[in-house]
């Protein structure tokens, strides 16, 4: 079972407005999304599609930690989260012909006790798996996340910022940076593709026995101790790319729970990837074209 941690979880709050915001005007409209935000949460949703038994789990708090309670069970999402006595954050994002707002709360603050909770939880579960992804609340620094991985006997995967990354000490089976925190993360440029291989080469020495990097428009890099692939983006029609990242992580942890190569590993990624991109927003209603589209992508040995 792969068991999902978002520290630091939110509702997403979309307002679509038909005209640009005025200084003192009052903005009216009619079209808005709520959804639960969090890269643990997306990777679980992703993983249920693809057919692999996953439970989410973080910190939750007050009614909007009860709101995405309520959607995890209309979405037959298993979770189990430690409570909080702050309320979970809101983060709203306000799209104007003009112009796009975002405004991110921070977080509940926590005490580094739940940490201990998580353990216990998360050892309740006994996970094979457990991916750590997301920001951190304020309270808690990286320290937390290495205790949750040494928590354990399960493998680590972690999906966090570059410079949580660079001060990562314990040993993960996995990291998913994009290119911009590849290059935080190890302070290498990440120009161009052969650049983003040695980053990723000189992170996995760090810790982490794989990198996947996600390289936006251009595709995506797997590196291991013997291995470097690189996986060409499909052409297909993009709607956004809001949750990408995390569906790259849920095919290739899909992959490697089921024992695929390396290649299919990353081509799966790829695949579950595209699929989300097609659509607008973070929410699939099924995976089920993902072994077709991971057919169609073409993996590169070492590249240049």
């Amino acid at each position: 079972m792969i068991l999902t941690v978002t520290l630091n979880p939110a509702i997403d709050h979309t307002l679509a407005l038909s005209e640009p915001l005025v200084d003192g005007d009052v903005a009216r409209t009619g079209e808005y999304e709520l959804n639960s935000g969090g890269k643990g949460i997306n990777v679980s949703q992703y993983l249920r599609h693809l057919g692999v038994e996953t439970t989410t789990t973080g910190l939750l708090g007050g009614m909007t930690g009860e709101f995405i309670r309520n959607e995890l069970d209309e979405d037959g999402i298993a979770h189990d989260f430690v409570e909080v006595s702050e309320r979970t954050r809101l983060n709203t994002t306000i799209s104007a012909p003009d112009a796009e707002y975002k405004i991110n709360h921070h977080g509940p603050t926590v005490d580094e006790s739940v940490i201990d909770e998580l353990i216990d939880l998360i050892s309740d579960h006994d996970p094979e798996v457990v991916v750590i992804g997301g920001s951190l609340p304020p309270g808690l620094d990286v320290d937390a996340i290495d205790r949750l991985a040494e928590g354990g006997p399960w493998e680590t995967v972690v999906d966090v910022g570059g410079e949580s990354l660079a001060e990562l000490d314990a040993q993960y089976s996995l990291c998913k940076p994009n290119e911009v925190e590849l290059a935080a993360a190890t302070g290498m440029p990440c120009e161009t593709i052969a650049e983003c291989r040695e980053a990723a080469q000189a992170l996995r020495e760090q810790g982490f026995d794989r990198v996947v990097a996600s390289l936006g428009a251009a595709g995506a890099l797997y590196v291991s101790e013997d291995t470097v692939l690189f996986a060409e983006s499909l052409d297909i029609d993009v709607a956004d790319t809001v949750g990408a990242g995390d569906a790259l992580l849920s095919g290739v942890l899909a992959a490697l729970h089921t024992g695929e190569s390396p290649e299919r590993v990353l081509s799966y990624g790829v695949a579950v990837s595209a699929r989300l991109v097609t659509t607008a927003g973070t929410v699939v209603d099924h995976l089920d074209d993902v072994p077709e589209l991971a057919d169609r992508v073409r993996i590169v040995e070492d590249p240049d």
